[in-house]
């Protein structure tokens, strides 16, 4: 009976990572982070009377954007080539 309760616990943690898994690589997760980095970002450059914030707040958003599709290669790269 014990070893099924582990088993059991095993089996929930796996799911636990699963979904966190799948929550770090959602693009619900990156238009979620863009959005915030936008608004953030809109409000600063109003805050600091930029010109054109609302265009200029778009800079960091992309590039936020641009990181989380370029990161998977650079991991898969990554662990091909590190040490052990």
């Amino acid at each position: 009976m014990a070893i099924r309760k582990e088993i059991e616990k095993i089996h929930a943690r796996n799911a636990r990572v699963e979904a966190d898994k799948a929550w770090e690589i959602s693009w619900t997760r990156r238009l979620l982070i863009a959005t915030i980095t936008y608004i953030l970002a809109t409000a600063l450059l109003v805050w600091i009377r930029a010109p054109q914030p609302f265009l200029a707040a778009w800079v960091p958003t992309v590039g936020y954007l641009l990181s989380t599709l370029t990161l998977p290669f650079a991991k898969q790269w990554w662990l091909k080539h590190r040490q052990v």
